[in-house]
């Protein structure tokens, strides 16, 4: 069993590495089974099709965001829990880069197999900023449209900081976009 995780680990982390540099399309299984150092058997035996593979990658991806932020939200509410939520989401961009350019990239690709899972993956992740937001005064009903705001603002600031502004803190990136939001 320790053997098969390994593999389909692999064969994941492959998967994404490719298609955060290649985007999905661009990525065939040969090379999936290739740099995971696997045979194309057990690649197809693990996951099979390119569909269920990807499917799969950002259900585990997006799956551990949303877990990720409740954690970071915890009981804090309201600013404290949305100034907690936007340095964890730019921490899970650094440490994990090739899936939030995935993110970016699939996100709005309504013609793929796994978008379903991918926009229920979302909403849970979009939710915990939802409900912070909605502890605050600012929310009047509009706090799943501020969401969609503030996630995606910290998503596409965090890799803006990565590409071209890596010498900057997370902490001075996490400022600026919270002064951006007005959250003060």
């Amino acid at each position: 069993m320790a053997r098969a995780n390994t593999t389909k680990r692999a064969i994941l982390d492959a998967a994404l590495e490719l298609a955060a540099t290649k985007g999905i399309t661009g990525t065939t299984m040969d090379e999936v089974a290739e740099l995971a150092g696997v045979a194309k058997g057990s690649l197809y035996y693990n996951f099979s099709s390119k569909d269920q593979l990807f499917e799969a990658m950002l259900q585990e991806g997006v799956g551990a965001l949303a877990e990720s932020l409740r954690s970071a939200k915890g009981e804090l509410r309201g600013w404290d829990a949305v100034d907690a939520l936007v340095i964890r989401l730019l921490d899970i961009v650094a440490e994990n880069s090739a899936l939030a350019r995935l993110m970016a990239s699939e996100i709005f690709r309504t013609d793929r197999a796994w978008q379903e899972t991918l926009f229920a993956l979302r909403h849970d992740a979009l939710a915990v900023f939802a409900e912070a937001i909605d502890e605050t005064d600012a929310a009047a009903g509009r706090s799943s449209i501020m969401a969609s705001g503030v996630f995606g603002a910290v998503l596409m600031s965090g890799l803006e900081w990565l590409v071209f502004e890596p010498e900057r803190s997370r902490d001075e990136v996490a400022a600026a976009i919270l002064a951006t939001l007005h959250v003060r």
